[in-house]
């Protein structure tokens, strides 16, 4: 199966990557070449897939089983795609997110079926603008996309809802005993899910041709309140987490991104139903806990100190949006 990735470097794609050459696929990999990720057996296509001239004449010779794109986001990213690879793909797969999901919910269970509807976050309109225009174009055209829908996933970030992603900031403050900010009462459902198990599912429905026109989210069936998360994080690195709690109303009016990430994803509880990934790809179950994932992950920081990087704004923000409620 001839498979192209536009990313294939990034926290999840790339071990998305491996699995996939792992499973025997040809795989190639469009990207600038800035993320210096080895994927052993994987094909490099250098290229900014942002320069339709450029991508018509490098790709212009290439047919593909499926086309995986990581980095849409709007829908002129979606216009792009379908001109360069209509006709030439037997599988458009595209990556929206979990946080396309109505907010709040009307019922905490989500399903493929729950409505599209975010009023909080640009984000997320964004992805749901994509998936009209694609499932418009499979109508249409029959355009063979499959729309995948990530919720908090993670390998090599922490995955936490305020102070950390792609840095060591949050536990450098748990090993210091700063305080921790956790939206509400830590008491809503979440579930997190490995970027290994993630990968199961994913790579079962590319070439899958009973996917076609299909949405799926693929998670793991673990709930976990935002206090044990961050429970663990602490516990994996070894410390405790002086936990405070400040409603996430609060919160959201210090940034657009908090207001998206916490109002327009992160501050009602959800329970995925992961039936329809399980029927598609029989067998799929995700087995990573977040115990045994984050200890690996906060390891593969603590591997080399430059991974071990510190974000001061971050700090500040937390500081700030502590000392602010403490006199609110």
């Amino acid at each position: 199966m001839k498979v192209l990735f536009i990313g294939g470097t990034g926290n999840i794609s790339s071990v998305v990557s491996r699995k996939a050459v792992e499973r025997g696929c040809d795989l190639y990999l469009l990207n600038r070449g800035k993320r210096h990720v080895d994927i052993q057996g994987a094909r490099r296509i250098t290229g900014d897939i942002q320069n339709p001239g450029e991508m018509n004449r490098t790709l212009h010779d290439h047919t593909w089983d499926v086309v995986v794109d990581w980095i849409a986001f709007t829908e002129k990213d979606i216009e792009r795609d379908i001109t360069l690879f209509k006709g030439k793909t037997g599988q458009y797969i595209f990556i929206s997110s979990a946080s396309v999901y109505q907010k709040p919910p009307s019922c905490p269970v989500i399903t493929e079926s729950t409505p599209l509807a975010n009023p909080f976050w640009d984000y997320s309109r964004g992805k749901i603008a994509c998936e009209l225009m694609l499932n418009r174009e499979y109508r249409e055209t029959g355009f063979p996309v499959t729309i995948v829908r990530p919720s908090l996933t993670y390998n090599t970030v922490i995955p936490v809802a305020i102070g950390s992603w792609e840095d060591y900031t949050i536990v450098d403050r748990m090993k210091k005993g700063k305080k921790i900010i956790v939206h509400g009462d830590g008491t809503s459902l979440w579930t997190i899910t490995h970027a290994e198990d993630f990968a199961k599912g994913f790579c079962g429905l590319m070439g899958n041709i009973q996917a076609t026109g299909h949405s799926f989210h693929i998670t793991s069936d673990e709930l976990l309140t935002w206090n044990q998360i961050y429970g663990l994080v602490a516990e994996a690195a070894g410390t405790g987490a002086d936990i405070i709690h400040i409603p996430s109303d609060f919160i959201a009016r210090y940034s657009d991104s908090l207001k998206g990430s916490l109002l327009g994803d992160k501050a009602v509880s959800v329970i995925f139903d992961n039936t329809k990934i399980k029927t598609f790809v029989p067998g799929y179950v995700a087995t990573i806990t977040f115990k045994q994932g984050i200890k690996r992950t906060i390891e593969w920081f603590e591997a080399e100190a430059s991974r071990m990087k510190i974000k001061e704004e971050n700090n500040r923000l937390m500081d700030r949006i502590i000392d602010e409620y403490g006199h609110s």
